[in-house]
């Protein structure tokens, strides 16, 4: 038998959900037959999968002790390389370089964006792993690998609730720098694409019209600059979707500096551009309901160090 109290960060979920996080190595279907052999009690009384915990609340646990270990994080031990755009108690927004995958994935594993961010936070004392029953610092929005800019993410648990209802409801609106090839007859425009995600090769197949496999991609854009061959734009994303900015401009024959999986880069790689010339360049928060411990928030605009595609148009 083991008790724990459930903290601040851990509150305000089903029991089944806390137990997810708490126990990574539990196979699911143990941890639900533990839950209905009345192995799991919440405040002396058995719970049940739908149970919600609260902060302060006491588990009781008769489960295997294996369950209980806590490994080594790898992160604590990371010189944390981060720059902050923007900090406070609750969230932090990283402006983040090109080159790095802003969590663990196929080509990068460790070191990653949220690495950085938590071992950021433990040297600052701000977040222990070992002190956490399931929490963990979270990104609230990604971005692509070669792709720079900023990055959201939650420092509690509130926060992380609160933070993915805002980006759910576009409360908040983002914008992007990227230099595209060409110069385009319109200046200013509102772009609507019906995009096809292809499972197992993360690429989108843009559509002129809506099918069953596909999913609106609207993108308002207006050019900013110009020279020789190239435009500069500063893009508006009104829906959020997988590779939107670079299948979308692709499609229209203006694809994106450096872009070899949505275009052919052959001749922008000699000239140095080995990936899409694209920064996540601000966001600014725009609330139409109340956000809680998030209100300040609400008219804040914070944007990213200026991209070193820019001089192109200087």
């Amino acid at each position: 038998m083991r008790t724990e109290t459930i903290n601040k960060n851990d509150g305000n979920q089903r029991l089944d959900k806390y137990m997810s996080k708490r126990f990574k190595t539990m196979p699911q279907s143990l941890l639900y037959k533990y839950i209905r052999n009345k192995c799991v009690k919440v405040n002396g009384v058995h719970g049940k999968e739908n149970t919600y915990v609260n902060a302060g609340d006491i588990i009781t646990y008769y489960i295997s002790d294996e369950f209980f270990v806590k490994k080594a994080s790898d992160f604590t031990a990371l010189k944390p390389n981060i720059i902050v755009a923007y900090e406070d108690e609750n969230i932090l927004i990283a402006d983040k370089p090109a080159g790095v995958s802003v969590q663990p994935d196929e080509k990068q594993e460790n070191n990653t964006l949220i690495d950085n961010i938590k071992a950021y936070l433990f040297k600052k004392g701000e977040y222990d792993p070992q002190t956490e029953n399931s929490f963990s610092p979270a990104l609230c929005n990604r971005i692509d690998r070669n792709t720079s800019g900023l990055v959201i993410s939650a420092k509690n648990a509130e926060a992380l609730r609160l933070m993915n209802g805002i980006i759910k409801e576009r409360e908040i609106e983002k914008t992007y720098l990227a230099a595209v090839h060409g110069i385009l007859s319109k200046k200013e425009d509102t772009l609507t694409m019906f995009l096809e995600k292809k499972q197992g090769e993360n690429i989108v197949k843009v559509h002129k019209k809506s099918g069953a496999d596909t999913k609106t991609a609207v993108t308002g854009y207006k050019v900013i600059a110009e020279t020789g061959d190239m435009s500069l734009l500063e893009i508006r994303l009104i829906t959020g979707r997988t590779h939107q900015i670079r299948a979308t401009f692709s499609a229209i024959g203006h694809p994106l500096l450096g872009d070899g999986k949505y275009a052919v880069n052959k001749e922008d790689r000699k000239k140095g551009y080995n990936f899409q010339q694209l920064c996540s360049y601000s966001v600014e928060f725009k609330f139409k309901t109340d956000k809680g411990v998030l209100n300040y928030l609400n008219g804040k605009k914070i944007t990213a160090k200026t991209p070193d595609f820019i001089k192109l148009f200087e």
